[in-house]
């Protein structure tokens, strides 16, 4: 689960993390509020909240650039948010559609005398949380790390030992920091792990980590990721959640204890088992097509779950071709059958079906398919199954 930028330094805040003073909006009676709690200062930063990356080089559906903005003054900040809130930003990291904004959020210019980068980060490879770093933060920190990865700094942490001090110095010198300024990392750099710790995170991002004319480190733009498995432990954190971010069908989909995630192709897929699904997707694109989406049904779906599966798959416009593949273990194959007989009578499909069925109650599954008089094609293997709807779809 994502939440936005204001959501997130707020975080950072209790955790004991600098932030810059700053006020989110929503409305444009909010955003006059807002901007007034600034006080009289000269700057203000505007910025855009949606869930993407790249916002400060985004650019807005009217031609509006750039989702963030330095601008002078309340009248300037004023002005500028009424041209974000309610547009459509699309950056580097959003669909080709972009996403509409929602909330400003407003927060006091700083003087910047260097941008850093840290984030703490879960590696799935190495099954270990790591400190990522590096001199070059801003904007541009994807191209540094592909172009330039020797300045990039990874510092593992163990899962049973946690963040120690040699961390901390470890990290702090490889930025550069020195006298006080050690002091100051370490202090956020243990805050940022407890934060991380506490919350079940996958990644907190701060980028850019910034020093000021003064010496003081304050964290300028901040992302977090958490577990979604986790997020029940985490009432307050499940508050932060923005469904206005989502796909509304991956809302239903989880609505219905279904993991559906929406892709860009237009082959759809309903798979029981996540390995298996991730295979049918596989051997579709080895075949010639475009998946468009993950769609794992489970061990143990009843025949209103694959009835809502249907009705998820069938709401997207691009779909022009379903490959159902199920693999009958604790799922029994004429359950799915029924499933798929039942979401046939119930919505008009009217798009190619291929079904492979194999496991668990077989013959039943067939059985129930080939009397129930729907429009499928059957098919023996995966491979045969995703040669067939993919020549149907093409042709």
């Amino acid at each position: 689960m994502n939440i936005h930028e204001y959501q997130a330094k707020r975080l950072l805040n209790e955790y004991g993390i600098p932030v810059p003073k700053g006020y989110a909006a929503q409305t444009s009676r909010e955003v006059t509020t807002a901007i007034a709690h600034l006080g009289e200062t000269q700057k203000v930063v505007v910025k855009a909240q949606i869930h993407a990356g790249g916002r400060g080089k985004g650019t807005f559906t009217d031609g509006f650039q750039g989702g963030v903005k330095l601008v002078d003054g309340r009248e300037a900040a004023l002005e500028t948010a009424n041209r974000m809130l309610g547009n459509t930003l699309v950056t580097k990291q959003t669909s080709p559609a972009g996403r509409k904004v929602q909330t400003i959020y407003f927060t006091e210019a700083c003087e910047i005398q260097h941008e850093y980068y840290l984030a703490i980060v879960l590696d799935r490879e190495s099954a270990q949380t790591v400190i990522i770093a590096s001199t070059e933060g801003g904007m541009d920190i994807e191209e540094v790390a592909e172009s330039s990865p020797e300045k990039i700094v990874r510092v593992p942490i163990s899962t049973t030992m946690g963040l120690r001090h040699h961390h901390c110095r470890r990290v702090a010198f490889e930025l550069g920091f020195s006298g006080d300024q050690i002091k100051q990392f370490a202090r956020l750099l243990t805050g940022l792990y407890k934060l991380y710790w506490e919350n079940n995170a996958m990644l907190v991002e701060i980028n850019p980590l910034i020093t000021t004319d003064r010496g003081d480190l304050m964290a300028l733009d901040a992302k977090m990721t958490f577990d979604g498995n986790a997020i029940f432990q985490h009432p307050r954190i499940q508050q932060l959640r923005d469904l206005n971010e989502e796909d509304p069908k991956e809302i239903e989909a989880s609505e219905h204890n279904l993991s559906y995630i929406a892709l860009d192709g237009n082959i759809a897929c309903l798979v029981n088992g996540a390995g298996l699904a991730m295979a049918t997707m596989d051997i579709i694109k080895s075949c010639g097509g475009e998946p468009a989406n993950f769609l794992d049904v489970g061990g143990g779906a009843n025949e209103d779950q694959v009835t809502a599966a249907f009705k998820i798959i069938l709401s997207d416009p691009k779909v022009e071709g379903i490959l159902v593949n199920i693999f009958g273990g604790i799922m029994k194959c004429d359950v799915i059958a029924r499933g798929i007989v039942a979401a046939a009578r119930n919505v008009d499909i009217q798009v190619p079906l291929v079904i492979r069925l194999e496991g668990t109650n077989v013959e039943a599954g067939k059985a129930i398919l080939k009397e129930s008089g729907i429009a499928c094609t059957p098919a023996d293997s995966l491979a045969q199954a995703a040669e067939i709807i993919t020549a149907q779809v093409n042709s």
